[in-house]
């Protein structure tokens, strides 16, 4: 594309997305909220429980109307909050999604139960919002994907970028060739994150269902740096510091790059180089990320992975802590969820864009899902998207532990000609209620 042809296309789409904005203004402020046409039930009453059970509890039309979580002071306190009655608040999903006056259900659950609640959700009848990363392996991920299509439901994946208008707005100028053909995107994670110590297993703390919070995990000892919080960092439970915040990261970067597909060689270095404590994930990560398109020069593209959870030096130029850089044959763009955008053409000469700095925005991301139920349509953070953003946090962390190349199969999802490897696509469940059809 040319410089005068970009900027044409700047001008455009500046009108086009203006005009978006106004079709979608929120209702008039002090307008009476109308009767709950939608009940929803939250399932998982810790800090992300809160967050977005209380965003839709905001909404016209909308009743958060069952609480669900194996914590009994969490529940009781998360109940009390959203003015749940007692009888509808309780510590087994399933009688949250036996109820028939419940339509949509928000998963906000560790992740080893995010992908078997969506999925047991979906074969009741219910829509889903659920939390990133939408799995915690990538064949589980794929049957939710088939759950909601098979019960038509609508299943939000929580990536809020796909809602924020000026994530949107790059995107598009992405696309329409504002720095030429995207070639490479590089994202990064950078934050200091606490040690969790070495903990040692004690008796389960009172109040606290620990069958029903292990689910269809393997069972094990209840363990001091476990709960709450701790069991991002242990494998049968979370997926790292890339399936918990990093995939944000990833989402967009995939977004602006522009591939909606897996990729089929995943390298990797990292390790734990700074926590000497329980973690089981790696705290400094490299991976890289080859999408061949069809093979030909100009169909490739690369997407890149860095990860520091010791250190608050991010990238100089930017001062933010997670952002990707999209390298484009004529230019580069800057975008951050933190809401900063910056854009170069060749000559490292700025592009003034029409686009807003706005960080992301949770609200919209309800809002959308909402909509989308009212609507019968798919949403934004569609889980298709989410399922392909969150493999790449599980591929990624796969290659790091291996500590090799993988080769990908993206319409089969298995790792080609390494076993061991391809046992990590899937993972070993006990005998429980709630272990997805069809993982074997």
């Amino acid at each position: 594309m040319s410089t005068s042809d970009r900027r044409d296309f700047i001008k455009q789409s500046g009108t086009g997305m203006a005009t978006a904005l106004v079709t979608t203004l929120p209702a008039i402020a002090g307008e009476r909220k109308p009767a709950a046409d939608l009940r929803v039930g939250v399932i998982g009453a810790g800090g992300r429980g809160r967050h977005i059970s209380q965003l839709a509890a905001e909404k016209d039309g909308v009743e958060v109307s069952h609480v669900c979580d194996p914590d009994q002071q969490r529940l009781d306190k998360l109940a009390k909050i959203l003015g749940v009655k007692p009888a509808n608040s309780v510590s087994d999903m399933r009688r949250v999604l036996d109820d028939p006056t419940v339509d949509a259900v928000l998963v906000a659950t560790p992740d080893h139960w995010h992908a078997p609640a969506a999925i047991l959700a979906c074969d009741a009848g219910k829509h889903v919002y659920v939390e990133k990363p939408c799995s915690h392996n990538i064949r589980e991920g794929r049957l939710l994907v088939e759950a909601a299509r098979r019960n038509d439901r609508v299943v939000q994946h929580g990536t809020q970028v796909r809602s924020t208008t000026m994530m949107q707005e790059a995107t598009q100028l992405l696309h329409g060739g504002v720095i030429g053909d995207v070639l490479v995107a590089r994202v990064w994670n950078v934050q200091k994150r606490d040690s969790i110590g070495r903990g040692k297993n004690v008796p389960v703390p009172p109040g606290i269902d620990f069958d029903l919070w292990v689910g269809p995990a393997p069972m094990r000892d209840y363990r001091s740096n476990l709960l709450h919080g701790h069991w991002h960092w242990w494998a049968d439970f979370g997926t790292g510091d890339m399936g918990n915040d990093g995939v944000h990261d990833l989402d967009y970067g995939r977004w602006g790059l522009g591939v909606e597909m897996h990729p089929t060689k995943i390298s990797a270095a990292g390790g734990k180089y700074f926590f000497d404590d329980d973690q089981q994930f790696a705290d400094t990560q490299q991976v890289s990320f080859e999408y061949p398109g069809d093979g030909r020069p100009g169909s490739q593209r690369m997407l890149i992975y860095e990860q520091r959870l010791w250190s608050t030096n991010y990238p100089s130029v930017y001062n933010v802590d997670s952002g990707v850089e999209f390298y484009g044959t004529d230019g580069r763009m800057f975008l951050s969820r933190r809401g900063k955008i910056q854009v170069l053409d060749s000559d490292n000469k700025r592009i003034a864009v029409p686009v807003k700095p706005l960080a992301q925005n949770a609200s919209a991301h309800m809002d959308d899902f909402i909509d989308s139920i009212r609507n019968e349509r798919r949403p934004n953070a569609d889980i298709e998207i989410g399922h392909l953003s969150a493999s790449l946090a599980h591929l990624g962390n796969m290659a790091t532990r291996l500590g090799r190349s993988l080769q990908f199969d993206p319409e089969a999802e298995r790792i080609v000609n390494d076993p061991e490897a391809d046992l990590l696509v899937g993972r070993t469940y006990r005998d429980h209620w709630a272990v997805p059809q069809g993982v074997g």
